[in-house]
């Protein structure tokens, strides 16, 4: 479950708190511990039970009756080079059908591709 809950946190709990607050563990009682920035974590108090309701909504149940805040500073992240944030196919789009040819769904197969195409024309 908190595998899934940080893979999916900015989505969950939207962009503002996704990079305000950080889950560390859930526990069998359904409190939440967030890692929040010091800043953010008054708001986040009183946004408590908003955040809750979203994360039981996403789950379809109630997972989380309470969070705990744990005021930290975040890590900062090393930023990627330039190359390593260019998209696999590196603009070019004919490299898309070799990598595709191995799905045997022709549908997803075109969705795949149509995905793909429409990435490269975007400079992705």
């Amino acid at each position: 479950m908190m595998v899934r809950l940080k893979t999916d946190w900015s989505a969950i709990v939207g962009p503002e708190w996704g990079g305000a607050a950080w889950p560390l563990a859930l526990d069998r009682d359904g409190v939440l511990k967030l890692r929040t920035r010091p800043a953010a974590a008054l708001e986040l108090q009183h946004r408590a039970p908003l955040l809750i309701e979203r994360i039981n909504l996403y789950f379809g149940r109630a997972l989380v009756t309470r969070l705990t805040l744990i005021q930290a500073t975040f890590p900062v992240l090393p930023e990627l080079p330039a190359s390593a944030t260019r998209s696999p196919v590196n603009g070019d789009a004919t490299v898309l059908d070799p990598r595709l040819s191995g799905i045997a769904d022709p549908e997803l197969r075109a969705a795949l591709g149509r995905l793909g195409r429409a990435i490269v024309a975007a400079g992705g």
